[in-house]
């Protein structure tokens, strides 16, 4: 009996386990976030196609660009703004002197120069605060072009929220 016991009990805790189980939570994206990042990014190729067009046709004729909306043009050359000055926002927020709010913009906050580290003193020494107000207005502005680019191609596209 008493073996029968051990047995069971033997049987019970080998059978348990205590697995260690990691859980990792990602986040999906919204159909909604999918055809805006979809609309950016048809934009960003765009731009690098009308920065790739040639002015030769295959025959060697001086050919026209293809005519382009006025909107199109100053999202194209907000895109180009952006990309930029891309190296200097990322310094700006390494430095704790921007960041980003809930509304998609940069947030300046204040150019405090007694912490910068010794590989960004030059960089920090060479912005005045109406440079680094400037910088981040163009970034803000161009940020602001895009956006209301991908709004109007957005509403002139069939939705996937439409229940027609």
């Amino acid at each position: 009996m008493k073996k029968i016991i051990i047995l069971m009990i033997t049987a019970v805790l080998s059978g348990c386990t205590l697995a260690n189980v990691d859980v990792e939570m990602v986040s999906e994206r919204t159909a909604l976030e999918n055809q805006v990042l979809g609309s950016y990014n048809s934009l960003d190729s765009q731009m690098l196609l009308a920065a790739s067009v040639r002015g030769v046709d295959a025959t060697g004729n001086i050919s026209r660009p293809p005519e382009h909306s006025r909107e199109y043009k100053e999202a194209v050359k907000a895109m180009q703004i952006i990309a930029f000055h891309a190296d200097d926002l990322d310094r700006f927020k390494r430095l704790g002197w921007a960041g980003e709010n809930n509304q998609g913009l940069v947030e300046p906050f204040s150019m405090d120069r007694s912490s910068v580290p010794e590989q960004y003193k030059a960089f920090a020494d060479n912005y005045s605060k109406e440079k680094f107000d400037f910088v981040i207005s163009k970034i803000n502005d161009s940020r602001k072009k895009i956006m209301m680019r991908v709004i109007l191609y957005e509403s002139h596209q069939p939705s996937v929220f439409s229940f027609q």
